[in-house]
């Protein structure tokens, strides 16, 4: 499988570009920027000759005769080389720097200088299935999920497996960030329990067996890896008691599915629905990551358990999903949608599913969920 066109654009001025790896930020930056000078931080040499001199990166910028544009990558190996760019960038030469980056711990934990707001920060996540077209495959998205580096591999199923071992092996241990790795590989396959669901340190703390301030660590560890994400309350206008806890998931449906034990005591039911939630989840945070106008991911639940998986709020208007793993739709799985309409009316609502026609039950729109992920594209929404 040959990589695709991204729905990302290229912002203005110096930008930052985070996301996890293998979602296909060198590849991005090479058809967007053909003639930059690229500094590769994962090669031993540019690094071990960097991280003696920093000073060296102005020499090869001064040298570089091609497009003014330097694309730093993994610009969090080397921190320190923001300091150089930062006085580059002051000289207001016509440079460009873009900085791809797969995680921030490190970037925050060290108090660099993030070139004094001088750069946006912009993200690249796995593929949507409108970036795949006909290449899209929802049962395959369900269990590989839809990272560009499982797509082309010969063996997703495999790959999927190594690419989580990847970051257990170089981006934890490696970097130090844990004491002990066999307590966070627990920690991983607890969590995959939380996918979806309300996050509950507690338990947690528990599953696991260790602290709750360890357990919290951990939680911060995966979002800086930028391997998981939490879904906050929707409170906005808010006209009943509110529940105060974030939902949480993992950044792909394939990465849960890989640290999701799965044996005779779970059901593949429960499995197969919180990966389709998180699959709707992804696209609905890649959608808000790419569209022009700013909009925030949430979701709603009362005290009395009332709940809307996915609430988007924007510019573009209040939408509120519900997704389930059936191909049928029953009363009672409208019920949380019914009652977000009575306090918002202007919100479009939709149901998501497993089966095969779109209908519109009370102003609820029900949809296929393959249909509507195919859909769903930057500035617009399925209708």
């Amino acid at each position: 499988m040959t990589e695709l066109p991204r729905f990302l654009e290229a912002p203005e001025g110096h930008f930052f570009l985070l996301g996890p790896r293998g979602t296909g930020k060198t590849w991005w930056t090479r058809g967007r920027f053909p003639g930059a000078l690229r500094v590769d931080l994962l090669d031993p040499e540019s690094h071990r000759e960097l991280a003696a001199k920093p000073e060296r990166l102005r020499e090869r910028v001064a040298a570089h005769r091609g497009e003014a544009v330097t694309v730093i990558d993994e610009v969090q190996k080397l921190p320190v080389l923001l300091e150089v760019v930062h006085g580059l960038i002051e000289e207001k030469g016509p440079m460009r720097f873009i900085l791809t980056g797969s995680s921030a711990r490190k970037l925050r934990r060290d108090g660099v200088n993030l070139l004094g707001g001088r750069a946006r920060q912009v993200s690249l996540h796995p593929y949507m299935a409108a970036e795949l077209g006909s290449d899209f495959r929802l049962e395959s998205a369900l269990q590989h999920g839809l990272l560009p580096v499982v797509l082309a591999a010969p063996d997703p199923a495999k790959q999927i497996r190594a690419y989580n071992g990847l970051y257990l092996k170089e981006e934890v241990q490696a970097e130090g960030l844990v004491r002990n790795v066999g307590a966070f590989a627990r920690f991983l396959e607890a969590m995959s329990f939380s996918h979806g669901g309300v996050l509950n340190l507690a338990n947690i703390s528990r599953d696991c067996q260790v602290s709750r301030a360890t357990v919290d660590g951990y939680c911060s560890i995966l979002e800086d890896l930028l391997l998981g994400y939490r879904v906050p309350v929707f409170t906005r206008r808010a006209k009943r008691a509110m529940a105060s806890h974030p939902k949480f998931y993992f950044f792909d449906a394939g990465v849960f599915r890989a640290n999701r034990p799965a044996g005779p005591l779970d059901a593949p039911a429960e499995i197969d629905g919180a990966a389709l939630e998180g699959l709707v989840g992804q696209h609905l945070r890649a959608w808000c990551a790419y569209s022009h106008e700013e909009h925030t991911l949430g979701y709603w639940q009362t005290r009395s358990q009332t709940e809307v998986d996915f609430v988007v709020y924007g510019a573009s208007g209040l939408f509120a999903l519900e997704v389930k793993n059936s191909g049928r739709i029953r009363t009672e799985h409208l019920r949380g949608l019914r009652a977000f309409g009575e306090d918002f009316p202007e919100a479009r609502r939709f149901f998501l599913y497993r089966g095969k026609d779109r209908l519109l039950i009370d102003g609820i729109l029900c949809l296929p969920c393959e249909d509507f992920l195919r859909e769903l594209r930057p500035n617009s929404f399925p209708s």
